[in-house]
């Protein structure tokens, strides 16, 4: 943990880009019956009964010191589509020589997960480039990207979507928003307040060493 909160504190190196990366799934619902529209002090009104048109996968980066954030939606979050997306990501980064991502545990997240799915000279750019650092399990709400995806849901998901293409169209926009104001995230948490806030927890790792 303490890993994670000094990487967010200290300075972002020269020809780097810090990066905070994850994947949400979005449920496809789409309406039974047409809404009726909004009247002069009514608000819109629809109906209870939905259905599931099944569901994708956004898979989002923040970049933490320049308050921007890419986003792909695919249909799954395979090891396939993890390379996929970096391979495509690393691109738009190339004026940098490293990439220092904060992500999770998930098993697809790895460097092998290039090898598989990349060629060989591609794979080994992307290892070189990429630098992973993991939060701890069991706490992903150390990624600041998770605050991102918070209010992406309030902000835009929080209505029904039926279909992948008219979902795209919403998270582009609500992305292209967020880039053009370059809204950043103001990250309080650090290591002095997690030894507070958690004393007992690190009392126990200390008397089981």
């Amino acid at each position: 943990m303490e890993h994670i909160l000094d990487f967010y504190e200290r300075e972002c190196p020269v020809n780097t880009a810090r990066l905070s990366f994850d994947e949400r799934p979005c449920q496809l619902i789409d309406e039974v019956y047409s809404p009726m529209k909004m009247q002069p002090g009514k608000a819109q009104r629809i109906d209870c009964e939905y259905k599931r048109n099944g569901s994708s996968c956004l898979l989002m980066v923040y970049d933490i010191d320049h308050g921007q954030r890419y986003g792909e939606l695919r249909d799954r979050r395979t090891k396939k589509d993890f390379a996929e997306f970096w391979d495509r990501l690393e691109r738009c980064y190339r004026h940098v020589d490293r990439l220092q991502v904060v992500l999770d545990n998930l098993n697809t997240h790895t460097w092998g997960s290039f090898y598989e799915y990349l060629n060989l000279a591609r794979a080994s750019e992307l290892r070189k480039k990429i630098e992973f650092h993991f939060t701890p399990k069991h706490a992903s709400w150390l990624n600041m990207i998770e605050i991102e995806f918070s209010a992406l849901s309030r902000q835009c998901l929080n209505r029904r979507i039926g279909n992948k293409e008219d979902l795209q169209r919403e998270i582009s926009t609500w992305i292209s928003k967020r880039n053009q104001i370059s809204t950043k995230i103001s990250w309080s948490f650090n290591v002095p307040k997690a030894r507070t806030k958690m004393t007992k927890k690190y009392k126990q790792i200390n008397d089981n060493i």
